[in-house]
């Protein structure tokens, strides 16, 4: 990676931390859920950047939460991957990867394409979230937890929010796509 690149993904890994600060808690059960503005920048992450560094950059997020500093919407450290809520970080990185590598396959992207590529990224986001919540409740904190509660409290609480993030980053990357992609790829 060149040193622009790397700049790139640590700044996408910050703009992600700050956005687990901008926080609304839930109050779900069995444990509350927080909607936060980290997705918004995950998803300009997988929109205006390739896969390789789309991936870099929330595996970043990632592994600097997971070392202890709190960038995570309630905190950090290692334990955090026995929190059922930790899926929803993790299906921010295969969404990111997935909607990069979408963008590169499908090659010129308007508005519809766009909005099409994080449509897929929210899907993907919230499939590895929800399967981790269930398996983390189920099998390691034995909190029974039913895919209908998990599907009202895990979904569809937060999934018309999300959406509508989709559709402002996508005016977003619309505009800064051509630009990011230009200074970084050349």
């Amino acid at each position: 990676m060149s040193i622009r690149e790397l700049t790139v993904g640590g700044l996408f890994a910050a703009l992600i931390a700050v956005g687990a600060f901008i926080k609304i808690t839930l109050p779900t059960e069995p444990i509350p859920m927080h909607f936060t503005l980290q997705w918004f920048f995950v998803l300009l992450a997988g929109l205006m950047l390739d896969r390789r560094l789309a991936g870099f950059s929330v595996g970043a997020y990632l592994l600097i939460g997971l070392a202890g500093v709190p960038v995570f919407a309630s905190g950090g450290g290692p334990a955090y991957l026995l929190r059922p809520g930790f899926g929803y970080l993790l299906g921010f990185a295969a969404a990111a990867y997935i909607m990069a590598w979408l963008c590169e396959w499908l090659g010129t992207l308007r508005f519809s394409k766009l909005l099409f590529v994080s449509a897929a990224g929210l899907l993907v986001y919230y499939a590895v979230g929800m399967v981790y919540y269930y398996a983390v409740c189920r099998f390691l904190i034995f909190q029974e937890v039913t895919w209908k509660i998990l599907l009202v409290n895990g979904f569809l609480v937060t999934a018309g929010a999300d959406f509508a993030l989709c559709a402002a980053a996508v005016c977003t990357a619309a505009r800064l796509r051509g630009t990011v992609r230009a200074s970084l790829y050349g």
